[in-house]
């Protein structure tokens, strides 16, 4: 702890930088009596000192905060102070020097009331973090003022605090998608699904309204009756949710950069794939590839998922999609859906990915997944009232046309495309990845 001794405060230098205009107008009308400014500057000084006497001795203090928090998610930082001696209940102020993903400016300014039941000082401060890692709170600092105002004392604390920033899982906890989940329509609960899929399953007495096509007419001569074959909805398949983690995907969308919302989007469909039975996998790339987990079978270890989601960093450049993707590809022993998310805002880039992503296309079943340019769409939109705004609108005309010239080259080579809004992504994406399943077109 290092303390500071008692200190004038703003109120003081106001007074002070009153005072001094005063003290031209006596020097001109009486300068015999110059000497009533230093001596007022002398009062307000001692008066300073006596007041930041009485301002008290801090005996104890406390930081709280969580070892853990979500991308996204606002979390609270709270500080609690014991001073003895002190004859003003006045707030205490307390500043934080914190890492820019808690907060961009580096730091968070609060005050801490007096809690007459406890007879401490107590604050909150609220942060959101912006990106995911391992963010310090560095130091502390704490003031405090006597009755007048005009003295404060100050302590200042090194921290060693630090706080785990993890993807967003909201969309996984959300009830809706636990009932979701429990709904058996949508074959994703924990008991098999029957009447869907090509894996046999079992022989049911034929009923009207099912489907003709699954009478099994060799068992129904056997026992002179009909009967239906039940096939298991199709399991164990293989899904790799690749992520683009470089210089687009690092632009922000909705107050957080995409490649965020597309982890909490690739989670939530990860969570939803694994209560249906299939494994998951994640792979990262930019300039070259950055994470490659191992197949994840079991909902129980979707926390594997969740860290290896964390250490996605964040890549001011170019990614390598001829790289990232042949090495993706080598890896995959079988058939595989693979969910790319990705963006590009140059055709050159653009060509480049395309070419990679067709080479995927001939051995696996790829879905590219894109969030809407809502800013491009705006300024596309927008009624232009100059020339620079009119400029502007074509410019953004343009891009956009290129971009649905790119997902249209994507369409006709076989790949799905999903485009949507950053906050629809996730349930877009859980919907075709049911759709795709249903259809039994992975394995």
């Amino acid at each position: 702890m290092k303390a500071f001794p008692i200190v004038p405060t703003a109120r003081t230098a106001w007074l002070a930088a009153l005072a001094a205009p005063l003290a031209l107008v006596i020097a001109a009308a009486a300068p015999g009596a110059w000497v009533i400014a230093p001596a007022v500057g002398v009062a307000l000084l001692v008066l300073a000192l006596l007041d930041g006497a009485l301002a008290g001795r801090m005996t104890d203090w406390r930081l709280h905060a969580p070892a853990d928090a979500e991308v996204g998610e606002p979390l609270t930082v709270a500080v609690l102070a014991e001073i003895a001696g002190r004859a003003a209940r006045a707030p205490v102020e307390v500043a934080l020097a914190v890492d820019p993903r808690l907060d961009p400016s580096g730091g968070a300014q609060f005050a801490a009331p007096f809690d007459p039941a406890t007879g401490t000082w107590h604050g909150t401060a609220e942060v959101t973090p912006s990106r995911r890692g391992t963010a310090p709170i560095e130091r502390v600092w704490l003031r405090w003022t006597g009755p007048l105002g005009l003295g404060a004392r100050q302590v200042s604390h090194e921290l060693g605090r630090t706080i785990r920033i993890w993807p967003d899982l909201a969309p996984v906890r959300s009830p809706e998608l636990q009932t979701f989940l429990r709904d058996a329509q949508f074959g994703l609960i924990a008991r098999r699904i029957r009447g869907e899929g090509t894996q046999f399953e079992a022989l049911s007495e034929y009923e009207p309204g099912m489907d003709r096509r699954r009478i099994d007419w060799k068992a129904s001569a056997r026992h002179t009756r009909l009967y239906a074959r039940e096939n298991e909805s199709e399991r164990n398949n293989q899904i790799v949710f690749a992520f683009d983690c470089g210089q687009a995907m690092c632009e922000p969308v909705g107050g957080l950069p995409r490649i965020d919302r597309a982890v909490t989007a690739a989670l939530t469909a990860s969570y939803v794939a694994l209560k249906g039975g299939d494994r998951v996998a994640l792979f990262g790339f930019a300039r070259r590839p950055e994470l490659s987990t191992p197949f994840v079978g079991d909902s129980r270890n979707f926390h594997r998922l969740q860290r290896a989601a964390a250490g996605l960093d964040y890549h001011a450049e170019e990614p390598n999609f001829t790289l990232a993707l042949a090495t993706l590809s080598a890896r995959l022993q079988r058939r595989s859906l693979i969910v790319l998310f990705s963006d590009f805002t140059d055709p050159t880039g653009a060509e480049l990915m395309i070419e990679s992503v067709g080479r995927l296309v001939d051995r696996h079943l790829v879905l590219f997944v894109t969030m809407e340019d809502e800013d491009l769409a705006a300024m596309s939109a927008a009624e232009p009232e100059t020339l620079d705004a009119l400029a502007t609108a074509v410019t953004a005309d343009t891009l956009l046309r290129q971009r649905a010239l790119v997902l249209q080259r994507l369409r006709q080579m076989g790949v799905d495309i999903i485009e949507a809004p950053w906050d629809r992504i996730g349930y877009r994406l859980i919907d075709r990845y049911l759709e795709i399943k249903r259809a039994e077109a992975i394995g």
